[in-house]
This record gives C-alpha cells, structure tokens and sequence, in this order.
C-alpha cells in the first residue's frame, strides 16, 4: 500500500522530525499541517490521503477534536490515525481510543516505534 501521510504537529520542529522520520522508513509521500484545523483544510484540498499522524496539544484546534472531526467525516471517517504525542497517562490513551485513533506513541520516540505503529495499523486494517 502507498502511503500519503499527513503528519499534524504544532511544532516546526518535530514536523521535520516526523517527515524525516518517515522518509528514512521508507515514507515519502508526506503532507504537513500546523494544527486540526489546518489539516481538515489540507485533507479537503489534496487528494487521496490516506494516513493521518496527529500529535495532541495544539492551539486553533487540538488533536483530539480533530480526531473527532475526522472521525464525524463520511468523507474521511475511514483513515486511519496514529496519534503522537507527549501525553502518557492511562486516561489520555483511553480518551484518544475513544476518540477513534488506531494507535499511540509516545514522544520522544525511534524510528523503529515509529515504523512499528505504522505497520500494526496497516496489519489490522487488512485483517
């Protein structure tokens, strides 16, 4: 399957981190946005998306309202979402799943996490 990710994170930073991340993975195909709103802009303009990185904590909208909006989409409902971020705690995993996301990570993370995330999503959704 080939991937066009969208990666979403306030930070220029680990935005880079991310698509670097990726690209070392094998991951090319990366779109970027700042924050939840941004990326619900990018997912209606640029076509066939069809994996969503999110990380959490964001001004504009955060992670978990752009899941659920996502989520509430018939356009986008579908896409598959690996949140990445600093939250740990048990109630914030348990509030992201219930939101919709397929899986989690925890920042700072390898490359190795990061490719491993990626595959356990895509091996549930075949299956």
């Amino acid at each position: 399957m080939n991937l066009k990710i969208l990666a979403v994170d306030d930070s220029p930073t680990m935005r880079r981190i991310i698509k670097n991340t990726l690209k070392r993975i094998g991951f090319r195909d990366v779109e970027l946005a700042e924050n939840g709103f941004q990326a619900m802009e990018t997912l209606k303009k640029i076509p066939g998306i069809n994996f969503i990185i999110s990380d959490w904590n964001m001004p504009v909208m955060d992670g978990l309202t752009f899941i659920k909006t996502v989520r509430a989409s018939s356009e986008f409902s579908k896409i598959p979402i690996l949140m990445v971020t600093t939250k740990s705690v048990k109630e914030d995993i348990i509030a992201a799943m219930q939101a919709g996301v397929n899986n989690y990570v925890v920042k700072p993370f390898t490359p190795e996490v990061l490719k491993g995330k990626i595959e356990m999503v895509l091996n549930k959704l075949n299956n």
